[in-house]
């Protein structure tokens, strides 16, 4: 729904904004208010999993399932307008083949703060 490009590693989360304001409506305009909601709790879910999975992943022995995985949470991120986490997240998946562990977490560290600010701008209801 939402293109999203890679850039340079740094460690600020504020170079993307964490959500693209009209993304929710877009989707409920699509599928309808209640499928809108579910879909996005599923996603809540599955990302808060899947940033927890990483944590638990060691780069050079899950070098694919993490590409896979940041390639998963990069389209989900960015269907839902979650900007900053969506390119944080093709960041990892275009360059998790370079990264050094450290970089991997500073890394899986912004993706946190990224999920972090996105939850906290997603209005309620």
């Amino acid at each position: 729904m939402f293109e999203v490009t890679a850039a340079p590693m740094q460690k600020t989360v504020d170079v993307e904004p964490a959500r693209e304001p009209g993304a929710y409506q877009a989707l409920v305009r699509e599928i309808g208010e209640d499928g809108a909601c579910e879909v996005r709790d599923v996603f809540w879910t599955e990302t808060c999993a899947r940033l927890q999975l990483f944590r638990t992943l060691s780069l050079a022995q899950h070098h694919a399932r993490i590409v896979r995985e940041a390639h998963s949470l990069k389209s989900a991120a960015g269907t839902f307008g979650y900007v900053r986490l969506a390119a944080l997240a093709l960041r990892l998946e275009k360059t998790a083949e370079t990264l050094h562990e450290t970089e991997f977490h500073d890394l899986l560290d912004l993706m946190d703060a990224a999920y972090a600010a996105a939850r906290a701008q997603e209005p309620q209801g």
